[in-house]
């Protein structure tokens, strides 16, 4: 049975690496909540839809979110490096691997075929399955001009390895949207992602950029109106088909269950309970980006000079790296401790706890996100992709934090972390009283209000998702 404007059918196509997969399913979970009686199918790989918490894959309510696994082609299993798995993916998604994974879609849906395909911008090859594509960008909006354009900068002022070079502290004024970024801040270089991970994402990134003007029939991305002076939001608009913002996408309706909140194994959040409002430094880099060993020593030496009491999710493959005899003197109190040191937090929630009052991070879009999203302040450490744009938006547009790699424009290397710094940054944002830091938590304060009016009724993150949804579904709803 086809489809039909009565009934249509939207598949929800991920891409399953990273943290891309849980972004996708909340715009999933959104889009089934706010359209009851449409079909929605999420498709990802067997082992990306493993990776989602248990109470993600639970249906909806009315049941009308499905999952379905997109099959893969050749050796997926963990001893095969992680950019052979996606270059494979992606062969394989584009010689047909889609178009079939829809047509599955359609029969486990009792025949009614796929009329739309709301896909991961990286999941591109959406543009040529002959329905129409809605895209869903994760990253930071900036970036993605920055490689729509991306071209045209490589000829006019650098290539991908002369970030740093003479060029590197001169702003993109030239460019609509980007005056504030500078040359170095941009998110073409390997940047600590290099060989054969920067080739795929090379590849990758630029086929967004030449597909996602010219195919999509409209494109969401994770933010909210007003988050961007006018001037970026033109030049968003002018560059993508229906730009909307319907973020931050952790906050739409429907998508809590898509966090596992309540999974919280370390007791993070019990912890953080019996902390004061705002003392406790929260420190993450996501599950990708890592600090070199004698940052990570230094990190470490920073967070005891603070004083500050302080809660770090690392990788358990990295505690080795940490200062001798750290782990016991920062936790060996038991519940009193100065810290705690756990492989993995509930990061949203810990984001929303009054004990947070301060967040050392590289800077991933969802994490900057989360973080005015909780009011909370932040001191960044970029390493590759959009983190050293968004550092630079979080220290010098939006004003609720600093930047560890600004070196106040003034040329050469940029620093990085030292203890010294660490020490400064994190009592500075949780109590500091100079003007700056001030400054920096009041921002983070009226970023979080701006968020809150965003999914009011009439907000305009609100207003933009049943927009859509109508694009969507190809009727109001």
């Amino acid at each position: 049975m086809p489809s039909s404007p009565s009934h249509p059918h939207v598949a929800v196509v991920a891409f399953p690496f990273s943290s891309h997969a849980p972004k996708l399913l909340a715009v999933a979970r959104a889009l089934a909540t706010a359209a009851p009686s449409a079909t929605f199918s999420f498709l990802s790989t067997a082992d990306s839809l493993a990776r989602l918490p248990a109470t993600a894959v639970v249906p909806a309510g009315n049941n009308n979110l499905r999952f379905v696994e997109v099959p893969t082609d050749g050796d997926q299993e963990e001893t095969c490096p992680v950019w052979r798995r996606m270059e494979m993916f992606v062969e394989a998604a584009e010689g047909g691997g889609l178009r079939r994974a829809m047509e599955a879609a359609g029969d486990a849906a009792g025949g009614v075929a796929v009329s739309c395909v709301v896909g991961d911008a990286f999941m591109s090859m959406a543009a040529e399955v002959g329905v129409p594509w809605v895209a869903v960008w994760t990253g930071g909006p900036c970036a993605l001009l920055a490689h729509i354009v991306g071209d045209a900068i490589r000829k006019d002022i650098c290539d991908d390895d002369d970030l740093h070079g003479a060029s590197g502290d001169e702003l993109l004024t030239s460019y609509p949207g980007l005056g504030s970024y500078r040359v170095r801040d941009l998110p073409f270089g390997g940047g600590g992602v290099g060989g054969d991970m920067h080739r795929v994402m090379t590849m990758l990134l630029g086929r967004v950029a030449r597909r996602l003007p010219r195919a999509a029939t409209a494109v969401a991305i994770n933010a909210f109106p007003g988050l961007f002076p006018p001037d970026v939001s033109a030049a968003l608009a002018d560059a993508l088909p229906n730009c909307l913002p319907i973020g931050p996408y952790h906050l739409l309706p429907g998508a809590a269950a898509t966090q596992a909140n309540d999974d919280d194994p370390h007791g993070c959040l019990a912890w953080l309970a019996r902390r004061p409002a705002g003392s406790v430094a929260y420190v993450s880099f996501g599950t990708v980006a890592a600090p070199p060993p004698d940052e990570l020593r230094e990190l470490a030496a920073g967070l005891e000079a603070s004083g500050a009491p302080f809660l770090w999710s690392l990788r358990e493959d990295s505690w080795p790296l940490l200062p001798p005899e750290f782990l016991d003197r920062a936790t060996k109190a038991g519940d009193s401790a100065a810290g705690l040191v756990v492989a993995w937090t509930p990061q949203a929630a810990v984001l929303r706890h009054p004990a947070v009052g301060a967040f050392v991070t590289h800077s991933g879009w969802g994490a900057v996100l989360e973080a005015m999203s909780g009011g909370v302040p932040m001191a960044c450490r970029p390493f590759f992709g959009d983190q050293h744009m968004n550092a630079r938006a979080v220290a010098r547009l939006w004003c609720f934090g600093m930047a560890f790699d600004d070196d106040n424009d003034g040329g050469g290397k940029p620093s990085m972390m030292t203890r010294g710094r660490v020490a400064e940054a994190v009592a500075s944002l949780l109590a500091g009283e100079e003007e700056g830091a001030r400054m920096m938590r009041a921002r983070a304060r009226e970023l979080q209000a701006m968020v809150v009016s965003a999914f009011e009724p009439d907000g305009g993150s609100t207003k933009n998702l049943h927009k859509f949804v109508e694009i969507v579904c190809a009727r109001r709803v």
